[in-house]
């Protein structure tokens, strides 16, 4: 997994929320096919933060990517909730999440969606045991993001992961958030590679059991709640 707009913030001398035209591609398109050779070459799932893709309508998006071990795209989610007004990019208009087979369902967030809490209900709503939430954070509100990242995952009991880019492109400070709310790791400001076991399995234990034994959040808000949006 890599931060928010990773490739384009490597494309000199565009900022990467400057011209978001100037760098968007198609999806799927020769972009896609490299990334998906590299997953296929590693054998791995593959979510290379996202990239501006440029919309059949000329509408361009922020949208996240995932890549299958088999190098198929199987996942690619559009920011439903860009950084207005500094980012340009049009909004997408559905949540997604993706199955990775005989593990779990993963949800896909980019940064400033977790500001708002129907981000990860939603995902919750549809499945999600792990939310992926790449990021390019380079204001000063990266302590407020990771109090976000801590309540999304207590409010929905779920793990999160939050990945910021790391200095001088944002100011790092990546954290793995597990169902409980606890920080299992935090990455320092510059870069790094952080790695985890996440064990999905406790997202159930914990819905059962209760956060710290006592609340069961996600069980009281499937009694009590209908689910705000379509699911299909």
């Amino acid at each position: 997994m890599l931060p928010e707009l990773h490739l384009a913030a490597l494309a000199p001398p565009l900022e990467p929320h400057d011209s978001p035209a100037d760098l968007a591609v198609d999806v799927p398109g020769p972009l896609t096919h490299e990334l998906g050779a590299i997953a296929r070459a590693e054998g791995l799932w593959l979510v290379p933060g996202s990239v501006y893709e440029r919309g059949v309508d000329g509408r361009v998006h922020n949208t996240c990517l995932v890549f299958a071990p088999d190098g198929q795209l199987v996942a690619r989610y559009r920011k439903v909730f860009p950084w207005q007004p500094h980012e340009t990019s049009a909004p997408g208009d559905a949540f997604v999440t993706f199955d990775i087979p005989d593990v779990g369902r993963v949800g896909l967030s980019i940064c400033y969606d977790g500001s708002f809490p129907e981000t990860c209900r939603q995902l919750a709503w549809m499945g999600a045991e792990v939310v992926l939430q790449p990021s390019l954070t380079t204001t000063s509100d990266r302590g407020q993001e990771l109090v976000m990242a801590r309540a999304n995952a207590i409010f929905n009991q779920l793990y999160v992961v939050s990945l910021n880019a790391g200095s001088p492109a944002g100011l790092g400070r990546s954290v793995v958030v597990d169902p409980e709310g606890l920080v299992r790791l935090q990455a320092g400001d510059g870069d790094e590679v952080l790695t985890d076991v996440l064990d999905l399995d406790a997202v159930t234990r914990i819905r059962e059991h209760g956060t710290a034994g006592v609340s069961r959040l996600w069980v009281q808000a499937q009694r009590s709640l209908s689910p705000p949006f379509p699911l299909g």
